[in-house]
């Protein structure tokens, strides 16, 4: 057992970091939920409008991120390794990057009509960020290592779904797309999609490296 699980026993109910990260979780279900509309709309001003309130919702991640940092630096006594909330940390604010970044780039290259492959990867970045939230709702009771591993598993699940989808959808760009310019400027929409999926499973490899070290 680490000098911080010892620790745990003597010290209240964490009231800073839990939080925080909760909030970072419900944040990237609210931020997948506004690309879902991007996606779904063909209206330039409304996904201008949806865009932007994204860019706010990242910058609300950064925030959430920045705070937990400051956290770090001014409590000696965490609930897990230092490393690991660091971690955490840093890969939920990866995924606020990346469903902004495939938002902005949907915005910045004038992509009207989404495509099949970017509504089923964006309403899988949708189902990848309710298991996260779901997970790090459970984070603040390590007794419940079956729910947290559950939903562990349901972001790998996801994200396999995403990658096939993704190569799917590029090979057939390359084989039937014969302007350069929309291949090139779907590619890049997808490949930030298909990142975001890939930030979620990255969440929950830490996610489960803080269950093996606090089992």
């Amino acid at each position: 057992m680490s000098l911080n699980s010892i620790f745990q026993y003597f010290v209240p109910k964490d009231k800073k970091f839990f939080p925080l990260f909760e909030q970072a979780g419900a944040n990237l279900i609210e931020m997948a939920k506004k690309l879902q509309e991007m996606v779904n709309t063909t209206d330039p001003a409304k996904r201008a409008e949806l865009n932007k309130i994204l860019e706010e919702l990242e910058h609300q991640g950064d925030n959430i991120t920045h705070q937990i940092h400051l956290e770090l630096g001014k409590n000696f006594i965490t609930p897990f390794d230092r490393e690991d909330i660091h971690a955490l940390a840093s890969s939920l604010d990866d995924v606020a990057d990346f469903i902004y970044g495939a938002s902005n780039r949907m915005e910045l290259y004038k992509v009207v009509n989404a495509s099949t492959a970017m509504k089923e990867i964006t309403d899988l970045i949708a189902e990848a960020t309710v298991h996260v939230a779901t997970a790090l709702n459970e984070l603040k009771d390590l007794k419940n290592i079956r729910n947290i591993t559950d939903s562990c598993v349901r972001i790998n699940s996801v994200e396999n779904k995403a990658d096939y989808i993704f190569d799917k959808a590029v090979g057939e760009l390359f084989e039937f797309e014969k302007d350069a310019i929309t291949l090139i400027k779907t590619k890049e929409v997808l490949s930030a999609m298909e990142d975001a999926t890939d930030k979620c499973e990255d969440v929950a490899n830490v996610l489960e490296s803080i269950l093996v070290k606090n089992a």
